[in-house]
Parts: structure tokens; C-alpha cells; sequence
């Protein structure tokens, strides 16, 4: 299944408290529970304006969906067309 990576412009996203991050990661949770199993969240990566998120997806469509429903934007939508990482280089 495709992998996406979303972007998130979040003012001040690198300042939100633990509490602040836990309403989001449960808000983001509920949402999918809603929406079925074909739609995963792996993790986020939070910097200091802006959220990226790494999704399992069937579609860009599924992904838009969830971060309407959930009040997220979704400034940018990425298909991951390939992983590489040190190893990549042996």
C-alpha cells in the first residue's frame, strides 16, 4: 500500500505542550478508528512550525479525508515513491 508523507503548517507546532500533542495524536486516532483500517498513522515528526506526518494509505484521497475530518490542514500531500538510508549506499 502507498506511503505518504504530510505536511502540516502549524504555527508554533514545536511549542505545543505534551497535553496539547496528546489531544491532536487522539483527536487523529479517532478519526481513523472512524474510517477503517485501510488508512494508517506511523508517526509525526514535529518541528518548530510544522508537522510531518507518515500515513498508509490507499489513496491521496483517504489522506485529504482524514485531516478534513480531524480539522488538520494537509498543505501538501507526497506519494513516498522510495526509502533510502545508509545502507542504501553499501
Amino acid at each position: 500500500m502507498p506511503k505518504y508523507v504530510i505536511e502540516r503548517e502549524i504555527p508554533g507546532a514545536g511549542k505545543l505542550t505534551s497535553e496539547q500533542l496528546k489531544g491532536i495524536s487522539q483527536t487523529s486516532c479517532g478519526v481513523l478508528s472512524k474510517m477503517g483500517s485501510e488508512i494508517q498513522w506511523l508517526h509525526s515528526y514535529v518541528t518548530s512550525d510544522k508537522i510531518y506526518c507518515v500515513y498508509i494509505a490507499p489513496n491521496e484521497e483517504m489522506v485529504r479525508e482524514h485531516a478534513q475530518q480531524g480539522g488538520f490542514p494537509a498543505n501538501a500531500v507526497s506519494e513516498v515513491a522510495n526509502i533510502i538510508d545508509p545502507t542504501t549506499a553499501e
